[in-house]
């Protein structure tokens, strides 16, 4: 059983496929229509073509790698056999109704699990809503619009495809996209420590998010993240009163998440405790170095968030230390005398320098993480030019957080961004970032 069927495949079989719009069969078609590989909708009820791909009668006359099942959860098992005999190595069982239903579903599922053994079939789901591969231009999904996610460099494996999904579109909203998502579902025989190792190889991917309910395979997830050299991010929920409602969902065990966030934590594991802190972490740990320490700089042109990013990160074992005598000295001959010079260092408002104001900082070397607040000022805008080329003299994050008319300063933002300056639009949000790269320290873990 290998996962490389979904990341390449030679050929991608739509059973159920339909040219009814509306349908799933069809949603199916229109998101893997434009991928490059041979398309070969399964239908023996179907005539003539689907977005330019004529029906095919039966699986075995697809040449094909990877099967998208667009057919009832009845269906399944037979459906699945059939691939098997044609030679498919990957499937996609979109259908709910296995075990998270328990009786008649679990019986099913292990009916699909048996056939997968069988004929060493890699099966995402069921119960999923499928996964992506923006850069491949590959959506094997249903979801409508899902062509519309993004490229970049965060991947997504969550238990929920909802979630996945969700975090996908959050991403490509904000101009980052992702790397690759895949829904895991019900897990019949892909696991995350089968996902995670693929991820870990994946050139294009510079951090991996997971969204875990429960796993019986916990220890097995845990070595993987332990032996994974991409940085993880990883949010678990499910537990106590909403147990039941976990397993009805992706028939996940209830288990504690403290747990989990201690096992993370041995694992070198960011936990977070939202999807928003779990995007953002993903984007910061994929486009920022490894800060030496937790020691961290706060650069701010309104004292009111300044504060709310420093007290944010005085929970979470952020140290503010002292400026070196020679950055106070430098600071002396830009500032005005009349704002805070210590460290947090604030300087009023906006200002010409306020550039130079973050290099120094930046520059100090009791400083391993900067951080920057300030508002969208039209006749000073972002300092970009003294940024381009910061982040790669110091080696270490500068993330900054931005506020004003989106349109205002978007351009500014995104050659930050460019500039391996991560961008977020709140305090909160850019206070949780710099926390999640203090827990990706390896001495703080």
């Amino acid at each position: 059983m290998s996962l490389s069927d979904f990341f390449e495949p030679e050929g991608i079989a739509v059973v159920g496929a339909s040219a009814t719009p509306g349908k799933l069969g069809n949603d199916a078609m229109s998101n893997v229509e434009a991928a490059d590989t041979d398309v070969y909708p399964v239908n023996p009820s179907g005539s003539g073509t689907v977005y330019g791909y004529e029906f095919v009668d039966s699986v075995a006359e697809a040449d094909a790698d990877v099967a998208l099942l667009c057919v009832p959860r009845h269906l399944q098992p037979d459906v699945l056999e059939e691939c098997g005999e044609a030679g498919i190595g990957a499937a996609v069982i979109f259908a709910g109704g296995f075990a998270e239903m328990g009786g008649e579903g679990a019986e099913l599922q292990d009916a699909v699990a048996d056939v997968a053994a069988d004929h060493d079939i890699t099966v995402l789901g069921p119960n999923t809503a499928g996964y992506a591969l923006p850069h491949q231009n590959l959506y094997g999904s249903f979801v409508p619009r899902i062509r519309d996610v993004g490229a970049g460099n965060v991947a997504i494996a969550a238990q929920s495809a909802g979630v996945a999904i969700t975090m996908s579109f959050h991403l490509t909203r904000e101009e980052y996209g992702i790397s690759a998502m895949f829904g895991l579902g019900n897990r019949v025989n892909t696991e995350f420590s089968d996902l995670i190792p693929e991820l870990d190889a994946d050139p294009k991917t510079d951090s991996i998010l997971l969204h875990v309910e429960g796993t019986e395979e916990s220890e097995a997830l845990f070595e993987a993240c332990r032996e994974a050299d991409t940085p993880i991010a990883a949010l678990k929920v499910g537990e106590n009163e909403v147990s039941e409602f976990v397993r009805a969902h992706t028939a996940a065990p209830a288990q504690d998440n403290d747990a989990y966030e201690e096992a993370f934590d041995r694992a070198g594991v960011v936990s977070v405790d939202s999807t928003t802190e779990l995007v953002d972490a993903g984007r910061v740990l994929a486009d920022s170095p490894t800060p030496d320490g937790p020691n961290v700089g706060l650069v701010t042109a309104q004292a009111g968030p300044g504060i709310i990013v420093a007290d944010h990160l005085d929970g979470v074992g952020a140290n503010f230390p002292e400026l070196t005598p020679e950055t106070r000295e430098k600071l002396d001959d830009v500032l005005l005398g009349i704002t805070y010079e210590e460290n947090p260092v604030d300087t009023g408002r906006p200002m010409p320098e306020f550039g130079e104001v973050v290099d120094i900082v930046a520059r100090d070397d009791n400083v391993d993480i900067v951080s920057v607040y300030e508002i969208y000022e039209d006749s000073l805008g972002y300092p970009v030019e003294e940024l381009e080329t910061l982040a790669a003299e110091v080696d270490k994050p500068v993330l900054f957080t931005v506020a004003g008319p989106a349109h205002a300063f978007a351009d500014e933002r995104r050659q930050m961004e460019a500039a391996g300056i991560p961008t977020f639009d709140t305090p909160e949000r850019g206070a949780q970032a710099v926390a999640a790269l203090i827990e990706s320290i390896p001495d703080e873990r």
